[in-house]
């Protein structure tokens, strides 16, 4: 599917090693809420599957995303690998986040990933509920951007 060359370690097949690192990776980038950083982890023409929407190559994800930041605000996110398999990735993940009238919540999901030979996702299939929570049921607390490293993961929060 991909016609760059470009390669984004680690690579396929995954190990359990390479595959945690690409799922943090994925996470970090996430977590920039940058659009532009995070569509160049997917091929030129990589297809997604997000709720109800489809997006189709970088341009349609960098819009995706730019819509979904600009609504989901103060947006937190933990994601946790599920499973792997060559060239696949399964991981499950929850964010939190709220609208500009203040109300809160955490979405969870998992996603399936695959990815072509250079390391980029040509396939991202996204499945997500959202429960709205009070500011007081919050758990993500860190500076907004990468997660420190020491943050608890989502089994260790029970999620």
């Amino acid at each position: 599917m991909n016609t760059i060359t470009e390669a984004r370690p680690p690579l396929p097949p995954f190990t359990r090693e390479t595959a945690v690192q690409k799922v943090r990776m994925a996470e970090d980038g996430w977590n920039s809420r940058d659009p532009e950083r995070v569509s160049m982890v997917y091929t030129s023409d990589s297809q997604w599957r997000n709720r109800a929407e489809f997006p189709r190559g970088r341009a349609q994800i960098v819009e995706f995303l730019t819509r979904k930041w600009a609504h989901e605000l103060d947006y937190r996110l933990i994601k946790e690998l599920w499973a792997f398999d060559g060239n696949r990735i399964a991981v499950r993940f929850a964010y939190e986040w709220h609208d500009d009238s203040g109300h809160w919540y955490r979405s969870y999901g998992n996603e399936n990933w695959q990815f072509d030979a250079n390391g980029l996702m040509e396939l991202r299939y996204a499945s997500i509920n959202d429960l709205p929570i009070k500011e007081t049921e919050r758990k993500f607390f860190w500076s907004l951007g990468r997660r420190p490293d020491d943050h608890a993961s989502l089994s260790e929060l029970d999620l």
